[in-house]
């Protein structure tokens, strides 16, 4: 692998849209960076993640008040990844709500993520100097906490593990509409370096079991089709079931964590390679099926030091 670090050479700035997914609901999507989305309540408005820095989340503002000028009262983030959580100041007053999970995770490695991805991603961080620290969620809950809204009600929901210990979807049963932040890609690339692997599949089923009308992905286009979804969500666990088959295969061969990775480059990219955000994400997905594999529960704590060290000894 001989390509710059991460997402370094991705400088082509792209612009989010507001998408309208259902009555009432909306998404703000952008190409491959990224979603976000809003609920517009009777008296108020739910946000779905808040973008990485407040520079970002208030452009984004200024799209939604061309659809409402209703008070943004309550932020939920699907997961702890500092591209979705470190806008959240933009959003004064509101209360931050995230998984149980997400809340111990931001404790945790927080900062250290914020630190990674900002080195790793450094488009999506314009003005990080406005940033006034690290995102702490006004609540947490375990497993479902419901919002009624007036005109919908709102259940935000952690369905299990899968990109991180604590994702959490936002269901909008009335609307049929779901957003299932990076637990679900729309063919871009599946950022796995946090993730547990074999859990995740089970809980795609899970969401699949949903049967919603739209589901938001947490980078690519929305599907707005059974058939979308099913295809989506199948071709999403066909690129985890190759992962792990094939680093299973390589530590069979006693190969070492190079030797899977090349033996994964070899066969993933032919089929996953024209990805958006691929060649970012294949050195943590590799490593972090090498370790689970290996009976590692837990993925590692990732810091701008630890990924430059994987990224060399890979390249």
């Amino acid at each position: 692998m001989s390509t710059p670090f991460a997402s370094t050479a991705d400088t082509a700035e792209q612009r989010p849209q507001v998408v309208e997914l259902g009555s009432d609901v909306y998404g703000y999507i952008s190409n491959s960076d990224p979603n976000c989305g809003f609920v517009v309540g009777r008296d108020c408005v739910l946000a779905v993640d808040t973008t990485a820095t407040p520079t970002l989340a208030r452009r984004w503002l200024a799209e939604l008040r061309k659809i409402t000028d209703k008070p943004v009262r309550y932020v939920f983030l699907t997961h702890y990844h500092a591209v979705r959580v470190m806008g959240a100041s933009a959003f004064e007053g509101a209360t931050i709500i995230t998984s149980q999970g997400t809340r111990d995770l931001i404790a945790e490695r927080g900062l250290a993520d914020y630190e990674s991805e900002r080195a790793r991603m450094p488009r999506l961080f314009p003005d990080v100097s406005d940033i006034p620290g690290l995102t702490r969620p006004h609540i947490g809950f375990k497993e479902e906490l419901v919002l009624d809204l007036g005109n919908h009600e709102v259940r935000l929901m952690h369905l299990g593990k899968g990109h991180s210990a604590g994702d959490a979807v936002c269901w909008v049963p009335g609307a049929g509409v779901m957003f299932g932040g990076d637990l679900i890609e729309n063919r871009c690339g599946i950022y796995c370096g946090d993730a547990y692997l074999t859990e995740w599949l089970q809980t795609l089923e899970r969401l699949r079991a949903f049967r919603p009308k739209v589901l938001v992905p947490g980078r690519g286009s929305p599907m707005r089709t059974l058939k979308e979804i099913s295809d989506a969500i199948d071709t999403h666990k066909d690129f985890l079931v190759t992962l792990l088959t094939i680093v299973r295969q390589g530590l069979a061969q006693g190969l070492d964590l190079k030797g899977c990775y090349l033996l994964a480059d070899q066969q993933l990219t032919p089929r996953f390679g024209h990805w958006p955000v691929y060649r970012h994400v294949m050195p943590f997905d590799v490593a972090r099926a090498w370790d689970e594999l290996r009976g590692i529960e837990h993925p590692q704590i990732w810091t701008n030091e630890k990924d430059r060290e994987l990224w060399n000894a890979l390249a």
